[in-house]
């Protein structure tokens, strides 16, 4: 796969949309910054939560940040919506913080690609909850992708 071009490429089905929300998902939980920032545009631009960040240096930046301070970090993410080249998805993770406090982080993003199949613009808005051990429901291998026969977020509940 080069860094030019990243299929499934807009106008998207229902199929190729979740193709995308999958391939993304999976990319976040290996947890490869320079890899993940391929699949976005050279001059992508974000907004996640409040840092807004622009190429792809920065995506590496901000996801090495991110990283060392979300221990354990576990994502699932669902389609929610698609039109052209849009789409809207809904996730969660979990993760611990240095005092070993585990998480849940609740979210949405919009998504825009262009012809190339790169993500040129993510918006993201996420909440989060302190949860106990007692109630993490993300359980496989860290730093790998999320089993076919792990439950998807509908399939937990989790709104």
């Amino acid at each position: 796969m080069t860094d030019d071009f990243r299929p499934p490429f807009p106008p998207f089905t229902i199929e190729t949309a979740a193709m995308k929300v999958r391939a993304a998902e999976n990319a976040w939980n290996l947890q490869v910054p320079e890899n993940i920032a391929l699949a976005y545009s050279v001059d992508s631009q974000w907004r996640n939560r409040s840092e807004f960040v622009t190429g792809r240096a920065e995506i590496v930046a901000f996801l090495q940040r991110k990283w060392a301070s979300e221990q354990q970090y576990r994502l699932i993410k669902e389609l929610w919506a698609f039109h052209e080249n849009r789409i809207a998805v809904r996730f969660a993770y979990e993760w611990q913080n240095a005092s070993g406090q585990w998480l849940r982080s609740f979210g949405n993003e919009n998504w825009e690609f262009n012809e190339k199949g790169l993500m040129q613009r993510r918006i993201a808005s996420i909440n989060d909850i302190f949860i106990s051990e007692e109630d993490r429901l993300f359980y496989w291998e860290w730093k790998t992708p999320r089993p076919d026969h792990h439950p998807a977020l509908s399939e937990l509940n989790l709104i």
